[in-house]
């Protein structure tokens, strides 16, 4: 079985001061959420063995931020800057993710961006959770997370729909949670 997270960044500013998109940086609120969603990943293990991270400024400080807190839950995962994971679309993020077939983690962690993030949620998804494909349905929120399972031993085997959601999580369904 191989297990994929698909993390969309944290929350940002609307505009870079350079005006590149790819400099954009976390907001006051972004910080807080992929600290979250960190400490969220880290108390739920198995932890990702690899993280494929698009070079973005607010990709890169989303996962320095996941990354503290999963060194705080015993190891940190390696990493891998993909530039192809900027602006990707569900086909050539597929293609990253079955690349990892050569170093092969039993677990693996995209960070990236919408639309392609989502997208790719959605063309994945073959089975799981209801109330989890429901709200992944709508969107993939700033640090949002999806976690699949998939039934191979091979990342190149990973195709659309074949893939069972286990669950969507989110900083703002975490706050809806414990108010409930």
């Amino acid at each position: 079985m191989r297990r994929l997270l698909l993390l969309r960044h944290a929350k940002t500013e609307h505009d870079a001061p350079s005006g590149q998109d790819q400099d954009r940086r976390l907001d006051e609120r972004g910080h807080r959420d992929a600290a979250e969603i960190g400490g969220w990943i880290a108390r739920h293990p198995p932890l990702p063995d690899l993280a494929l991270v698009s070079p973005a400024v607010r990709t890169t400080q989303t996962w320095e931020i996941v990354r503290e807190a999963l060194k705080g839950a015993g190891r940190a995962p390696k990493v891998e800057f993909v530039p192809e994971l900027y602006g990707a679309d569900p086909a050539q993020l597929l293609t990253a993710i079955r690349m990892a077939s050569v170093t092969d983690p039993k677990r693996l962690m995209l960070i990236g961006h919408n639309p392609g993030m989502h997208e790719l949620a959605l063309t994945l998804t073959g089975s799981g959770d209801e109330a989890a494909k429901r709200a992944l349905g709508a969107n993939l929120p700033t640090s949002g997370l999806a976690v699949f399972d998939f039934a191979t031993d091979d990342w190149n085997d990973v195709s659309f729909r074949r893939g069972k959601l286990v669950l969507f999580v989110s900083p703002k369904l975490l706050k809806q949670a414990s108010r409930g």
